[in-house]
């Protein structure tokens, strides 16, 4: 019983570690064929805007809010799914109640 708390508690230390390594990793997505650019960390912190000149031009201000919504949803998407590929490295594709 003490080997099996121990090992968990390993697993545990280890996870928490890659969740914080892999958070810091910095994912990218666009939307409108790249007229909106977003980076984020894998933790979901946005790092980074670029929205091209051209989107502007036409003054459809509706169609911007969409790109840019439609880039930050799939960013945070990409890093969430990376985290979540590490810990199944981890866990071995065991489903951890509470684990993202």
């Amino acid at each position: 019983m003490n080997e099996l708390i121990r090992q968990a508690q390993i697993m545990q230390k280890k996870m928490l570690r890659t969740q914080e390594e892999v958070g810091k990793r910095l994912v990218e997505a666009s939307a409108g064929g790249g007229m909106v650019q977003v980076t984020a960390t894998c933790a979901g912190e946005l790092q980074r805007l670029s929205i091209d000149p051209a989107a502007l031009a036409n003054g459809d201000v509706d169609m911007l809010q969409d790109l840019i919504l439609a880039a930050v949803n799939e960013v945070l998407k990409k890093g969430k799914a990376e985290i979540q590929a590490e810990m199944a490295k981890i866990t071995g594709g065991m489903r951890i109640p509470g684990l993202l």
